[in-house]
């Protein structure tokens, strides 16, 4: 999403990513992805919890996932080098919501397996509707 920071900037939006592991860990994500949003710690998962996101299994070592990763592996893409001290639950799904000012949720999209994100596109037809929301 960070490539297409633009189109959220000029919505005068403010975006948060949410991590649930130490500091540490998200401090050298954040410097190995080149992700330049504002990140949020919340290692008892509150916000996970409030949003409805739990672990699965499942949903992360399905066979389409295993095989997307396989094929990135493939063509060369890089991944974030995380020591393994640092990966507290590989299991933990993630999602992308849009709330409004007043804290209202107007996109939730909680994710089906852990390359399931929502379009910018939509993300940004969603914010312009309604003004000037935060997305986490």
């Amino acid at each position: 999403m960070e490539t297409q920071q633009g189109l959220l900037d000029s919505q005068s939006t403010r975006v948060l990513v949410v991590s649930f592991g130490c500091r540490e860990g998200a401090q050298l994500w954040l410097e190995q992805t080149g992700c330049k949003y504002d990140m949020l710690l919340d290692p008892q998962r509150k916000i996970y919890k409030a949003f409805g996101l739990g672990s699965s299994y499942s949903k992360v070592m399905n066979f389409g996932c295993l095989l997307q990763y396989a094929e990135y592996v493939a063509l060369g893409q890089e991944f974030p080098d995380i020591p393994p001290r640092f990966l507290e639950d590989l299991y933990q799904m993630g999602g992308d919501f849009v709330l409004d000012e007043g804290g209202k949720v107007i996109l939730s999209h909680p994710c089906k397996n852990p390359m399931d994100r929502p379009e910018v596109a939509q993300m940004v037809a969603t914010i312009s509707s309604v003004g000037h929301p935060t997305s986490l």
